[in-house]
């Protein structure tokens, strides 16, 4: 038998496949070294200029007054209170917020509603539940990145992305390849496809599905019968664009609003809501499962929870905000407002230095750009094969000390394309711009 002496190397535990997944997984999650070194022209100008998280800081300091003020502990807050799924101030709050401002067809009751740690853990909660390891989610390209690994890296479900080709893909007929994928998928591995994944409004894109979309998909989910997600984040940042005024924008329409009779069984239907992007509150880590009709699901959830509990804080305050009707009727009205104002004078600059964008947008925070473009004009001799050219693209962008969201880990169809926030001061995005320029030139 040998043993290791102190002057041997040991070997390694061996991770799990669970771990080792985990770390690959992490090698490639570059994105919080990036926020770890964020720019700031007093205290750290060599660092990163992000323009690629999802984050709205646009009303930071009236959320911070509102917070400062309104922020009252008990000794109920220093215990577990009413348990790990959100207090009953909570879920009654969260409850009353949505019946006011997302129109729904059914009254949401606290029984309804299962509070988690973020969106995130929303989702996984979701995957966990009714996915089992092999089985599918179906995403349509393009879709927000970390949907991958909130799917799949612990429940070990799968992500089937569907291809859109030139069909658009929140238009009714994009359900063709969804269905297409779904009898691909099953045919080839023998595992059932699932669910259906949406992000209404949709992120990267900025666009809300219209209701011919949504209602065409529950009757796809009903006669294959797969759960319809609708992660609706964003629900509350749509505004007015003062730019594309050539396109019909498509109001939000929440999937908790449709009469589902003779279109699909309630208990398909969960929605995901939190306060991270209509709040600007992504340090608050509040989401919400909102499933009516699905008792067992919350029967699950009480054991799950516990796992994603949120903290007494976050409770409290996030209870104390979505109850104050005057507030977030104030919140809500002048956060879309300066949102209107951000994309009006971003989307200004990406017209005066020719960079495309897509067009239609009126929800979110963020612009899908083509840098690809700019790039191949200014250096004809390197275009690369596919997402070569966007990987490319990325790499001079943090030569440059600026952070996109590259169009690869969205699923992109084409190369080139960038997600970009514009959820910022002015003087922020004008010094993203330069960096930008700067790069693709």
């Amino acid at each position: 038998m040998s043993i290791t002496t102190s002057s041997e190397t040991p070997t390694p535990t061996p991770f799990s496949n669970r771990g080792q997944k985990a770390m690959e997984a992490g090698t490639n999650h570059t994105v919080w070294d990036i926020i770890s070194n964020k720019w700031d022209p007093e205290t750290n100008p060599s660092g990163i200029l992000s323009v690629g998280m999802a984050e709205n800081t646009l009303l930071h300091d009236t959320l911070l007054q509102y917070i400062h003020t309104n922020m009252h502990l008990s000794a109920d807050h220093l215990t577990y209170n009413n348990g790990s799924m959100g207090s009953n101030a909570l879920r009654a709050a969260i409850s009353h917020f949505l019946n006011r401002r997302f129109n729904p067809f059914h009254p949401v009751q606290p029984r309804h509603i299962l509070v988690t740690n973020g969106c995130s853990s929303a989702i996984e909660h979701l995957s966990f539940t009714f996915l089992n390891p092999g089985e599918a989610v179906l995403l349509g390209k393009s879709y927000y990145s970390a949907f991958t690994m909130d799917i799949s890296l612990r429940p070990e479900a799968v992500v089937v992305p569907v291809s859109m080709r030139d069909v658009d893909p929140l238009s009714p007929g994009s359900v063709d390849a969804y269905e297409k994928a779904a009898i691909l998928y099953e045919k080839r591995t023998g595992k059932r496809v699932r669910a259906v994944l949406l992000c209404n409004p949709h992120n990267p894109l900025g666009r809300c599905y219209p209701r011919a979309t949504i209602d065409r998909l529950m009757r796809l989910c009903q006669a294959r019968k797969m759960h319809l997600i609708s992660d609706e984040i964003y629900a509350l940042s749509v505004w007015e664009n003062r730019v594309d005024g050539d396109v019909l924008f498509t109001p939000f329409e929440s999937m908790l609003s449709r009469d589902t009779t003779n279109l699909i069984d309630p208990d398909l239907l969960h929605v995901i809501w939190g306060m991270s992007k209509d709040f600007g509150a992504n340090g608050l880590r509040v989401g919400a499962i909102i499933s009516q009709a699905n008792p067992d699901f919350h029967v699950a959830g009480k054991c799950l929870s516990i796992y994603t509990f949120i903290s007494a804080m976050s409770d409290q305050i996030t209870a104390t905000i979505l109850a104050d009707d005057a507030f977030t009727d104030k919140y809500v009205a002048t956060n879309r407002e300066k949102l209107a104002q951000a994309h009006e004078f971003f989307v200004t600059l990406l017209n005066k230095h020719g960079i495309e964008y897509e067009h239609g947008c009126n929800a979110g925070f963020f612009v899908w750009i083509n840098l690809g473009k700019n790039y191949l004009e200014a250096h004809p001799g390197e275009g690369g094969q596919g997402g070569e050219l966007t990987d490319m693209v990325y790499q001079k962008l943090m030569e440059n000390r600026v952070h996109l969201a590259s169009g690869t880990g969205y699923g992109a169809e084409t190369p080139g394309w960038f997600r970009v926030v514009f959820a910022h001061p002015v003087p922020w995005l004008e010094e993203a711009m330069v960096r930008i320029l700067r790069a693709v030139g």
